[in-house]
């Protein structure tokens, strides 16, 4: 199974959609090593490219996202993996999903309440 790292230097985005309700939670990148580690495990590991390094979605929050299936667009250099929530939500700032704002005119607006106070979560840290 071959996937087409060479596009994003070494990286293929994932989408990752939630299982039965289909809403998109959040996008990563993932090397070889996470897209192998992903498989193995059944939960979501990503390469950080703020940090750096490979982690694995939930380790400091335990929100973890379990894979249900995983599927490769047509160039085969990006993918949405559809997986179950564990926790009240993905996003580091407390909500469901990462893409809780739309555009409205010229504004951002919230379509979802927070579902977690992330402060909690984090140990003060958001990031």
């Amino acid at each position: 199974m071959d996937l087409n790292f060479s596009k994003g230097d070494g990286l293929v985005p994932a989408v990752i959609q939630e299982a039965g309700t289909g809403k998109v939670l959040m996008l990563g990148y993932m090397n070889a090593e996470a897209f192998q580690q992903t498989r193995a495990s059944g939960y979501v590991t990503f390469f950080s490219r703020s940090r750096n390094k490979m982690w694995v979605k939930g380790e400091s929050s335990g929100h973890r996202l379990k894979v249900v299936d995983i599927l490769v667009d047509c160039d085969a250099d990006a993918l949405v993996v559809v997986a179950e929530q564990s926790g009240p939500g993905t996003c580091h700032e407390g909500y469901r999903s990462c893409f809780y704002r739309r555009v409205h005119g010229d504004n951002w607006v919230e379509t979802e309440p927070r579902s977690f106070d992330p402060a909690k979560v984090y140990g003060g840290s958001n990031a």
